[in-house]
């Protein structure tokens, strides 16, 4: 099952998938779409038509309204191999602000007060779907509503300007930083889909979800022991190789079998 959000006649719109038809419910909040039971409004549009207009200038709402949105760092084998990197003993995360979110269609745009460079990052993302707070990796999975496609995006400069302290959450939290969509899919299974991200039309990822450390069944297990997730909120996978800046007006597709591609414009400053 797939849900989204929009904005429809002037309200933020909650959206069932069911083949090409959008069955519109009432948007009252993360708990409600961790149930699936948002009341119907009767109301469908044809997903044709959202999905060409969010690709030209009516973008979607990020899928989820997270409280809270946690980052993976060095959780696939591939890239830790290139990169010399020893295999974590534990998940290693950060924290990324939930206004950097943006949905499908979306500008992200330039950082204010940053010139560096920026760097894409095509990513998994889980979307809790009810409170996990030190749950087992067995029963992870019913704390687990779906997953959607994300794009991490990077201030790349600003992780290790200051010798003295890593600066990951603000490298990571500019407005925009944070795309996923276009939305959300109950029924996958990360283990048997790869992730591609093409960027400017050029394939610059390619990988399979299944190699990373911790999968996401390990990951909201872990994560709930030091964090209370609460419905609506993202854990983002981390990324494997093939990351580069991205060049202001670059369109940068992140696509993952099973669920869809997500598609954003990073935005020249001015």
């Amino acid at each position: 099952m797939k849900w989204l959000r929009l904005r429809h006649e002037g309200r933020d719109a909650l959206a069932r998938l069911d083949g090409d038809t959008l069955h519109l419910h009432d948007d009252v909040g993360a708990d409600v779409l961790a149930a699936n039971a948002a009341l119907g409004t009767g109301k469908t549009l044809a997903l044709a038509d959202v999905m060409s207009a969010a690709n030209t200038g009516q973008p979607l709402l990020p899928p989820c309204r997270p409280s809270k949105i946690v980052g993976l760092w060095n959780n696939f084998r591939a890239a830790a191999a290139r990169n010399g990197w020893a295999e974590p003993a534990e998940p290693l995360w950060f924290l990324k602000s939930p206004s950097s979110l943006c949905g499908h269609g979306a500008a992200i745009p330039a950082p204010r007060g940053y010139d560096g460079r920026v760097a894409y990052e095509g990513e998994l993302a889980i979307v809790i779907g009810q409170r996990a707070a030190g749950v087992s990796e067995a029963d992870a999975a019913d704390h687990i509503l779906g997953y959607t496609c994300a794009n991490d995006v990077t201030a790349m400069e600003l992780l290790g300007r200051d010798p003295s302290f890593a600066q990951w959450s603000r490298a990571k939290s500019f407005d925009g930083f944070c795309a996923v969509g276009p939305w959300i899919e109950t029924d996958f299974d990360a283990a048997a889909a790869s992730l591609r991200t093409v960027v400017g039309g050029r394939e610059r990822q390619n990988y399979a979800l299944a190699d990373m450390f911790f999968s996401p069944h390990q990951l909201v297990a872990l994560i709930s022991q030091n964090l209370t997730l609460e419905a609506g909120d993202l854990i983002l996978c981390g990324t494997s190789l093939g990351v580069l800046p991205m060049k202001p007006g670059s369109t940068v597709d992140v696509s993952i079998d099973g669920i869809g591609t997500l598609a954003n414009v990073y935005a020249p400053a001015g």
